[in-house]
């Protein structure tokens, strides 16, 4: 599996565990719903900026994401 389709992953299933739509994961990233779709389908690669603001609104820290 590729890193992004790790990452993308991850982010998919924290903000699952949390109960969170891909609306409200935008909103509290600051970016549009179809960012997160095509981020969680690992057809974009974040810049550190967004996925700093994504693992802040997942309530994680960014390492997680990445590993």
């Amino acid at each position: 599996m590729a890193p992004i389709e790790r990452t993308a992953m991850r982010i998919r299933q924290r903000r699952i565990d949390l109960g969170m739509t891909q609306e409200q994961l935008a909103s509290k990233a600051e970016v549009s719903r179809e960012y997160i779709v095509r981020l969680e389908a690992a057809k974009h690669d974040p810049t550190l900026s967004v996925l700093e603001r994504i693992a802040k609104a997942l309530k994680v820290d960014i390492a997680k994401l990445l590993k």
